[in-house]
């Protein structure tokens, strides 16, 4: 049932505000954020990698394997961890956008503050590791982050919060791909390293749960507004990291080693259609009934760039200054 007063015929009273709608959903984005808190497991670095002032042999015998197993990582893998890392060291940026879209008051406030605590905790974790495993040329890390961080994400979003939560849906679930795959592709070689991006990929799909939910409460009171927004944001996101230096090639590296590309993305937009009943979604006004039809004819055309862009791939080489220009063939 749609909570918007004086609904009219042809779509809902525009005077509402989107701010009002979130106002009305708090009750249940309490709820929600309980939920999310009684099922999260909090870990830090410290958990994975040693780091206190006094060391047994053992500790020091770890950090001595782990630099003996990094060597084993191939440079594709690098490149996928170089992405990675970069991607969470932009926290900055999302916060803000929260904060700016959502305001700094009420419930939303507390959510952002918490998500970015522990979203924190991810770019921590492998900045550690990268240091202590010595896997790249660090300085030129530490130059990609601060021109990425420099630089700022500033999406077109017209300060719609609802395409907040587009976005944060799609997004979080692209994330949690990209860390798990990487993750698989040097489980052998290292399965430390294998193990922290697992835990970095639960978080995402606990951060996925959240913002899916609250786009789906959003739909449920504000379904043609919802519906516009979502047919603004869903046909391609800009990953987070696209500002950063050399963000096309490795993400081009990512997509041939099978990381994350295309097909993952539409996949992704399959499942959220699904699970927010895009489909069923009836009594819709002129636009609101536009934005359903093109929301639904985004699978298909997805389908067809990533078998395009596959169909033209040939094999290439890259080199990367921040694994001393080694040739990186796909």
């Amino acid at each position: 049932m749609h909570y918007l007063p004086n609904k009219e015929q042809n779509g809902v009273n525009e005077t509402v505000s989107k701010a009002e709608v979130l106002k009305h959903l708090e009750p249940a984005v309490q709820e929600l954020m309980e939920s999310h808190i009684s099922k999260r497991k909090l870990w830090f670095s410290s958990d994975f990698l040693p780091a206190d002032e006094k060391e047994t042999d053992d500790k020091i015998n770890l950090l001595t394997k782990l630099k003996d197993r990094a060597r084993g990582i191939s440079d594709s893998a690098r490149v996928a961890m170089a992405m990675n890392l970069l991607t969470e060291e932009g926290l900055p940026h999302f916060h803000r956008l929260i904060a700016k879209h959502l305001g700094d008051e009420s419930i939303w406030a507390k959510w952002n503050f918490m998500w970015t605590a522990e979203e924190d905790r991810h770019g921590n974790v492998l900045r550690d590791y990268v240091r202590d495993s010595r896997l790249f040329n660090f300085r030129h890390i530490e130059m990609m982050q601060f021109h990425y961080v420099q630089e700022g994400f500033n999406p077109d979003w017209d300060r719609d919060p609802y395409k907040v939560f587009v976005y944060t849906t799609l997004q979080e679930r692209a994330t949690q791909i990209s860390h798990k795959n990487t993750g698989k592709s040097v489980g052998e070689e290292e399965p430390l390293l294998n193990g922290i991006l697992s835990s970095i990929a639960a978080d995402e799909a606990r951060h996925f749960v959240f913002y899916r939910n609250v786009f789906k409460e959003i739909l449920n009171v504000d379904p043609e507004r919802a519906l516009q927004a979502a047919s603004e944001i869903m046909p391609a996101i800009d990953m987070p990291g696209i500002a950063m230096p050399h963000f096309r090639e490795m993400a081009d590296i990512v997509r041939r080693e099978k990381i994350y590309g295309p097909d993952d993305y539409r996949s992704i937009v399959e499942e959220v259609i699904k699970y927010w009943g895009i489909e069923l979604l009836t009594g819709l006004n002129e636009k609101a009934a536009k934005a359903q039809e093109k929301i639904l004819a985004i699978p298909s055309r997805l389908k067809k760039i990533a078998e395009y862009i596959e169909q033209k791939s040939t094999s290439k080489t890259y080199s990367f200054d921040f694994i001393y220009n080694r040739l990186v063939h796909t």
